[in-house]
């Protein structure tokens, strides 16, 4: 064997010991970061999935139906794991309270819900409730936003959007990025 191959052989199986020791997961990310936190500790979240409002929905074919709803699904995942990596907050399960979203949700926008959004956050016990949503004007033109709210008082903490150009797994992902980006930066809304 030749010394550079036994030098990875032995860096891979060192680096898998040392990751067996310290039992790494994903969750754990969030908690870690909750430790090291300035300012003391996250506050938790609620994250529904993203709403897409397509101003030209009619026209729309089976495949690009398809193809939106994909990327929906795709960025809400995205911001719910940013939002725990980045430990900007602690990311609650949505599971326990799918049947009162899925029933919100199938008669209006919880973007403009005019308060059932916290009724999730209350149902899931976290103290903010954030609220995505992508407006599609066209292919070539289309926007993504969040908003976190109070559960409490129900007072918005941030809201922010994004312009995206393009109608794209990237372009998508970009903009969402973008977006955490702002919330990020915006310390006030995470210590509120």
């Amino acid at each position: 064997m030749s010394r550079l191959r036994r030098t990875l052989v032995l860096l891979a199986v060192g680096c898998s010991v040392v990751i067996a020791a310290l039992d790494v997961r994903a969750e754990d990310v969030g908690q870690v970061a909750h430790a090291v936190a300035p300012g003391g500790p996250l506050h938790s979240i609620a994250i529904p999935d993203c709403t897409l409002i397509d101003d030209n929905a009619a026209y729309n074919d089976a495949d690009t139906t398809r193809t939106q709803a994909v990327r929906i699904g795709m960025i809400s995942g995205e911001l719910r794991a940013q939002l725990a990596s980045r430990g900007l907050y602690r990311v609650a399960d949505n599971t326990p309270a799918a049947p009162l979203i899925a029933r919100l949700q199938s008669s209006q926008d919880l973007n403009a819900c005019n308060g059932c959004e916290r009724e999730i956050g209350r149902a899931l016990g976290v103290e903010r409730v954030g609220l995505c949503w992508v407006q599609k004007i066209s292919n070539l033109i289309l926007n993504i936003n969040l908003r976190v709210e109070d559960v409490a008082s129900g007072k918005t903490l941030f809201q922010r959007s994004v312009d995206m150009r393009g109608n794209t797994d990237q372009s998508w992902r970009r903009a969402s990025k973008s977006l955490l980006d702002l919330l990020e930066a915006d310390k006030d809304a995470q210590s509120r």
